[in-house]
């Protein structure tokens, strides 16, 4: 006799089984909205190219002045344009419409990888030079960073925040996994810095066609808006100064990426260590990050996004420590996954918790603040990481460092209550535009 065919499932388990594969994928309604959906397209391109530059610029230094500390100086020659732009961006975003102002300083972006590429071409092999272009990009990037976060906001529905920030933070992983992959192949190529640099320029005009195309983002209650200069700063930083949950935010942020950053140390790694792999190693992170994006639909369910924060950063310190003592590639890049799939949880929370925390008249100002902080501290870890590099071996940089890390932050979230207890869940409401 022929074997009984199984059973079909029942309709209430087909039914359990879909909802389950729902709240564990990534969550995708924010698509829905053409506007948002435009902007992460464009936005989506941009990533590759930016990555493709952030990889060949380290290396180009690399190779010119064959020193950690100098590769580690290109992320501080950004640090002071990054911090008064990302603060007085954040208050112009507060006052105009955030839609001419994150087109201008994308388009300013645009221009210094143009000069990238000409100082490529004409073989200069000035490190300053390249130093001072990395300073520009890094103020233009501040402004249009605080602009774009101050936007999403307006553009999806409040409860669709934690969402449509995943999206973006795995479509730019996406890009940190290709971009750094891309720039390997590029590099290797005769006049390789020039391919990868003239790729960036390309690729990020998808993210100036795709601005245009925005509407105009003014702020809601015009009266409220703030008079511009050091004053409207100032009552952003007075904001965040009394209130635990945003600035605890920032500190845990702050140790992960100061204490627990090692990009400054991949071309070094790949030379001394791991005989090669440079675009792996860069990528590896991101890989870790895209496999969490895909099954992020837990996130937004998560209430408690101060602890949540807090354990995302010391699961990514720990894998980072990990990473930095074994001395085999491939071990090393997944351990540096495992790390960038915790940065892709901290990463939305503390985008989340800034978004539904701010009122929308002090929203730019604050995003000027997360920006300063996101991405000055990657730059302070680089200079941290070479610094270390130089003075005490690659092992005490890489591993030590990461491991005080998960020191620093367990205590300062144990110590700072209402951030280990926040509830976004309770802010969502008040979060809503009008």
């Amino acid at each position: 006799m022929p074997p009984t065919p199984p059973a079909p499932a029942p309709p209430a388990l087909k039914t359990r089984l879909a909802d389950t594969m729902r709240g564990v994928a990534l969550d995708t309604r924010p698509l829905q909205h053409p506007v948002f959906r435009r902007l992460l397209m464009g936005q989506s391109a941009a990533y590759v190219g930016t990555m493709v530059t952030d990889v060949t610029i380290p290396v180009q230094v690399y190779g010119l002045s064959r020193s950690s500390l100098f590769v580690g100086l290109t992320g501080v020659a950004g640090l002071v344009p990054l911090v008064v732009f990302g603060l007085y961006g954040g208050a112009v975003a507060d006052r105009f419409d955030r839609r001419t102002l994150y087109l201008a300083s994308a388009c300013l972006t645009w221009v210094v990888t143009l000069a990238l590429l000409f100082q490529a071409v004409a073989d200069m092999r000035s490190v300053p030079l390249i130093l001072g272009l990395v300073a520009v990009q890094a103020g233009a990037f501040a402004v249009s960073s605080a602009a774009r976060g101050a936007i999403i906001p307006r553009i999806v529905p409040a409860p669709l925040v934690p969402a449509a920030n995943t999206l973006y933070f795995t479509a730019g992983t996406i890009g940190q996994v290709a971009g750094p992959l891309v720039a390997g192949v590029l590099i290797s190529l005769p006049d390789g810095y020039s391919w990868a640099y003239g790729a960036d320029a390309v690729l990020f005009s998808l993210l100036l066609c795709s601005a245009l195309r925005l509407p105009s983002v003014k702020p809601i209650d015009e009266g409220a808006a703030p008079t511009g200069g050091l004053r409207s700063v100032l009552d952003g930083l007075r904001f965040i100064a009394g209130a635990p949950v945003l600035w605890m935010s920032f500190a845990v942020d702050i140790a992960a990426m100061t204490l627990a950053m090692p990009t400054a140390l991949f071309p070094q790694a790949a030379q001394t260590r791991f005989g090669g792999g440079v675009g792996l190693l860069y990528s590896a992170i991101a890989i870790g990050s895209v496999a969490a994006g895909l099954f992020s639909g837990w996130i937004g369910r998560v209430r408690r996004q101060g602890r949540a924060l807090a354990l995302a950063v010391v699961a990514w310190a720990t894998a980072v420590a990990l990473a930095g003592t074994v001395h085999q590639l491939l071990p090393a890049v997944a351990l540096l996954a495992a790390a960038g799939a915790a940065d892709l949880v901290s990463a939305v929370y503390r985008q989340t918790i800034l978004q539904t925390y701010a009122p929308d008249a002090l929203r730019g100002r604050l995003q000027g603040v997360f920006t300063v902080v996101v991405a000055g501290g990657p730059r302070l870890g680089d200079l941290r990481a070479g610094a270390m590099a130089s003075s005490t071996g690659l092992g005490l940089a890489w591993t030590g460092s990461a491991l005080l890390c998960v020191v620093v932050v367990i205590a300062g979230a144990l110590l700072v209550r209402p951030f280990w207890y926040y509830d976004v869940a309770a802010a969502l409401p008040a979060s809503s535009p009008p």
